[in-house]
């Protein structure tokens, strides 16, 4: 029914009513069909977004399992290329960025759900969190209770339980002062003074606590952020710590630490074997940076079942002349597993006194070789970009194969005494070592020698002796991988700190290296050890100095722990007093 117009409005108050009930009703109706249309709109809105919710889930979910099986991959057949760690870093950075647009586009969907009842919010699966640690405090913020029953004004009320909703939270950093507080006392009879003696501090001047010094120590050189940025962020705190303060502190815990790696070098090169490398590091110099070199040897015999727990010693040098690795080993007459530099030369020689080093090469150095000749991926990459001469050869993919069939075996033996290590490899590696020399021999003489393909093969066929050497000798590892990995953290360093300073900075930063390397070999938290040693340095008895080692303080510690827990636990300690 449609509205009479205004000119034709009637005078009858019966039919005013009639009118004005038929208007009413035409505009519910009206409302009716727009709220109809609104619902509809909205529950398409809804859908959409509980789509698109869905459809960031599974992009996040994909790149979660594809990094997972790409980290079981490598774990159990080893680096498939040399660029595998930084794609896992990659794949790991894609899965930040999904799971963060997953978690946006889901709270849009349960916004968009809220505004219909014909859609169901879309709601993710996500992965199980663990507890918080129960050493964490725990902070009670009791919400107040009902005072009377919502349903019939009721006031007795008694309580079921309660639900408990954990929230991790973080308290900012916080600093104080230690007041160190000596009385003076004087004797009535004879007028003399007496006062307890000064504590001793772990720096000289002592004005900064083991805990501020353990943490300057770990950021500078284990998490590698040079002092000036510690400064700024100190000022930020409202503590004023200039960078040649800090650089006070840094010198004088490098000094007192040095006994203890004086002590650590010891224990590395008693090893029966040592695994060794270099990496480049930038030094300021005169306005100009220069190339120098720190140097690592690493003790780790887990792989042939030793119980002798792993440690890594590094060296500065200004340069990469061979007169620092002989310096280095001068006195070691054990197993050395490196790559072909020839400054090892000397410490090979038949003439060298003592005694020569034995030579165990690296066959992942050598594999690397051929890999980068047989990197189908990679050719396909260069191609795509227009390049033209891009050639994979079916020399190098042969040869990779040939040399992970020995790293199949490796795998299985890893951790198993050097006896059966030696076994398992003649029977099993040794015809194939010798099929591959074969093989090898066979095909050098038909290429060129200006080829790449036949400048890998020669490498190892003029080192033949150093590679074939694991055969026979069960401490031996095929790779000299437990040294690169010691050295990448300085890889990651040279990012953020650009240079050292000086060559003393150098030789700082290789001491601290080789404790926080140390540590991290033996899976104890490097600050930690640091500011424990660093107050028990000074007072400790230099006849037991070897009790400060990473994996001594690890084991002192454990052994605290159950001393003290046995003591809870004893009902004659609970019960006394």
């Amino acid at each position: 029914m449609s509205l009479q117009p205004q000119n034709s409005i009637p005078d009858d108050i019966d039919a005013l009513k009639a009118a004005l009930i038929a208007a009413q009703l035409h505009a519910a109706d009206i409302e009716s069909k727009f709220a109809i249309v609104s619902g509809e709109r909205d529950a398409v809105v809804s859908e959409l977004a509980t789509e698109k919710a869905q459809r960031s889930d599974d992009q996040a979910l994909i790149a979660h399992l594809n990094l997972v099986i790409a980290k079981m991959k490598r774990e159990k057949f080893g680096p498939r290329s040399e660029k595998s760690q930084r794609l896992l870093d990659q794949m790991e950075f894609q899965l930040e960025e999904l799971e963060a647009s997953a978690t946006e586009d889901e709270l849009a969907a349960e916004k968009a759900a809220a505004l219909t009842t014909n859609v169901a919010a879309f709601a993710r699966k996500k992965p199980s969190r663990k507890p918080f640690p129960e050493h964490f405090p725990r902070e009670r913020n009791v919400v107040p209770g009902p005072t009377s029953c919502a349903c019939c004004g009721g006031s007795r009320l008694v309580k079921l339980g309660e639900d408990v909703t954990e929230t991790l939270e973080v308290v900012p950093r916080t600093w104080k002062v230690i007041q160190t507080v000596r009385e003076k006392f004087s004797c009535r009879d004879c007028e003399t003074i007496d006062q307890t003696p000064a504590p001793f501090h772990a720096t000289p001047r002592g004005f900064a606590g083991p805990s501020l010094l353990a943490m300057i120590l770990f950021e500078k050189y284990g998490q590698h952020q040079p002092l000036n940025r510690q400064s700024e962020r100190y000022a930020r705190e409202g503590i004023e710590l200039s960078v040649s303060t800090l650089a006070d502190q840094v010198g004088a815990c490098t000094f007192a630490l040095a006994p203890l790696a004086q002590r650590l070098e010891a224990y590395v090169f008693a090893a029966e074997r040592l695994h060794g490398d270099d990496t480049t590091v930038p030094v300021l110099a005169k306005g100009q940076t220069v190339t120098g070199r720190l140097w690592t040897y690493v003790r780790d015999d887990r792989p042939f079942g030793g119980k002798s727990p792993p440690a890594a010693m590094f060296y500065y040098s200004r340069d990469r002349c061979q007169e620092h690795p002989e310096e280095h080993l001068v006195n070691y007459t054990g197993i050395l597993q490196a790559d072909a530099y020839g400054g090892y030369n000397p410490v090979f020689a038949k003439d060298r006194q003592p005694k020569p080093l034995i030579a165990a090469y690296c066959w992942a150095h050598a594999r690397r070789e051929f890999f980068e000749l047989a990197d189908i991926e990679a050719a396909a990459r260069k191609t795509a970009k227009g390049k033209t001469d891009v050639v994979v050869s079916p020399l190098a993919i042969e040869a990779v194969r040939r040399i992970d069939e020995l790293f199949m075996i490796e795998r299985d033996i890893n951790g198993l005494p050097a006896g059966q290590r030696q076994i398992i490899r003649q029977e099993h590696s040794a015809p194939l070592l010798i099929s591959l020399e074969a093989w090898m021999q066979e095909k050098y003489p038909t290429l060129s020698r200006h080829t790449d393909i036949a400048k890998a093969i020669n490498y190892m066929l003029k080192r033949w002796d150093g590679f074939a050497r694991f055969i026979n000798d069960g401490r031996i590892c095929l790779t000299n991988n437990a040294a690169e990995r010691a050295l990448r953290g300085i890889a990651l360093g040279r990012k953020s700190w650009l240079f050292c300073g000086s060559d003393r900075g150098g030789q700082r930063a290789a001491a601290m290296y080789s404790f926080i390397v140390t540590c991290k070999m033996n899976d104890i938290d490097a600050q930690a050890w640091l500011a424990d040693i660093l107050a028990r340095l000074p007072s400790h008895p230099a006849h037991r100095i070897d009790e400060l080692l990473p994996w001594n303080w690890k084991a002192s510690i454990i052994r605290g722990a159950r001393h003290d827990q046995s003591k809870i636990d004893c009902p004659s300690q609970s019960c006394s007093g």
